[in-house]
């Protein structure tokens, strides 16, 4: 999947490779290894994107499950195309409009509780950035979830101490620690390496399911090519014709 953005970065001008490197362990193994889909139930769980920049992580899992066309893929950002550079509610297999930051925690709540009200057993995922948790609309909703006695919600920080063109850990120091502060606010949590998938898939399979669950999941912005971790730059950019032979490269002795 990797390989696969970075030949839809060579279509566009721009692309935002890194946040989508970043959290694609995380996205593959809630779409793979959590999520009841629905050809396995009738109420089939959902997936929301709340750090939108980092679409193309969704674009390439949903291509990988056939629910998005290799042709649709080559559209990206192009006249007649659906997919843009955040996903938008009706393409297929996304559930709702993201990348205005803040926003994706709410929405959950908002589907979990109304799952709740009918009675529905679902389990709404929602995968952050930790710049968005930033946003005073994630705390409060934060705040409401367990009061609510929400339960069947699991997000995912794809914490990878960037926001946009700075480090989060020099930028907003108070920010830490992540896990003690989502806690407090009546959550289970817990800390994952984000480019493991088997912690990731332990650390929901074991929640209590008492409250709803944050992982914090430690990543590497650009996660896979060299010359792109940790690099701020690579937020929004497409490699030149020798990066992009190079990163191939890369990926290709992993």
């Amino acid at each position: 999947m990797r390989r696969r953005i970075l030949e839809i970065s060579q279509t566009v001008s721009a692309l935002h490779i890194a946040p989508a490197f970043s959290c694609l362990e995380i996205v593959e193994t809630i779409y793979s290894s959590l999520m009841r889909h629905k050809n396995e139930t009738s109420h089939p769980d959902t997936f929301i994107l709340s750090k939108g920049h980092g679409s193309m992580a969704q674009y390439a899992m949903l291509e990988e499950m056939g629910v998005l066309s290799a042709e649709e893929m080559l559209k990206y950002c192009k006249p007649g195309g659906i997919l843009g550079t955040h996903p938008d509610y009706g393409i297929p297999g996304i559930e709702a409009a993201t990348g205005s930051l803040g926003h994706g925690l709410g929405i959950a709540v908002g589907m979990a509780l109304a799952d709740k009200g009918m009675g529905l057993n679902r389990t709404v995922y929602v995968v952050m950035s930790d710049g968005e948790l930033q946003e005073g609309s994630v705390w409060e909703v934060m705040l409401l979830a367990p009061t609510l006695g929400l339960k069947n919600i699991v997000a995912v920080v794809d914490l990878n101490d960037f926001q946009s063109l700075g480090r989060t850990s020099e930028i907003h120091p108070n920010f830490y620690p992540v896990v003690d502060k989502v806690r407090a606010f009546g959550w289970e949590a817990a800390a994952v390496d984000g480019h493991n998938r088997q912690e990731i898939y332990d650390a929901v399979k074991s929640r209590s399911g008492a409250a709803p669950l944050m992982v914090v999941a430690k990543t590497t912005k650009g996660k896979g090519v060299s010359y792109m971790e940790n690099v701020p730059i690579w937020h929004y950019r497409s490699p030149n014709p020798d990066e992009y032979r190079l990163a191939l490269s890369e990926l290709e002795e992993k």
